[in-house]
């Protein structure tokens, strides 16, 4: 907390102003952009701030970095939802979960965690299957498929049987819950029926996420004592 906190200052602060300015999603403009994607703006420097040779050489972190540029693009294009842009920021949060999910790795596999995402992932498809149609029917299939694999890695990287967790790697696995209760929230409220707060839910558990995955790639500092205890 002491090495990371002073880091994350930037961040909490362009997260309250997100949150004081609330700017309305009817009338978007570029300025509402920078507004949303200012938080990640800071987390892109918070990586950034443990130097260009980290992320060089550690590519969890990198791609970590790659994970958070695509999200502000995502972000950027969600703005303009409504003219038609939605799809173009599926397929970039799409992008961002696949570089997490390569951050996060293959190891542990974890085959329980793995039908246990498997299972959430596809309940939360058959119940929205109804309200689907068009081209949404398959996107938000590979979608959901995408982020129930960021979720099985994230969780599968805990290793709590085994004891060897860090602070990292539950900040991994709680980030990726929250993502998916964020993406879960935006394809209620968008498909089925109108979310009480769903602005504020979506939102508030984004932020969160992000930060604690950002926070999950100083654990590549460490990867290799890490390896060595497993």
């Amino acid at each position: 907390v002491k090495s990371e906190g002073p880091k994350l200052v930037p961040f909490f602060k362009a997260t309250c102003v997100y949150f004081v300015l609330w700017l309305p999603t009817s009338s978007p403009s570029w300025f509402s952009a920078l507004i949303k994607c200012l938080p990640i703006f800071c987390l892109w420097v918070f990586l950034l701030a443990h130097g260009i040779n980290f992320l060089v050489s550690h590519r969890s972190a990198s791609r970590i970095l790659a994970g958070l540029i695509f999200s502000a693009v995502g972000d950027a294009f969600l703005i303009w939802q409504e003219q038609g842009y939605f799809i173009h920021g599926l397929l970039m949060f799409a992008i961002t979960h696949i570089l997490y999910s390569s951050a996060f790795g293959m190891k542990p596999l974890d085959l329980k965690a793995g039908l246990l995402m498997g299972f959430v992932s596809s309940s939360c498809y058959a119940f929205l299957y109804s309200y689907l149609s068009g081209p949404f029917t398959y996107l938000v299939a590979v979608y959901i498929a995408l982020i129930g694999f960021m979720g099985w890695r994230a969780v599968a990287g805990m290793q709590l049987r085994n004891d060897l967790w860090t602070w990292t790697k539950l900040s991994a696995c709680i980030g990726a819950m929250l993502f998916m209760v964020s993406d879960l929230t935006i394809a209620l409220n968008k498909f089925c029926f109108p979310v009480p707060y769903s602005r504020f839910i979506i939102m508030a558990t984004y932020y969160a996420a992000q930060m604690l995955i950002a926070l999950s790639a100083v654990e590549s500092r460490d990867e290799e004592d890490f390896r060595k205890r497993s």
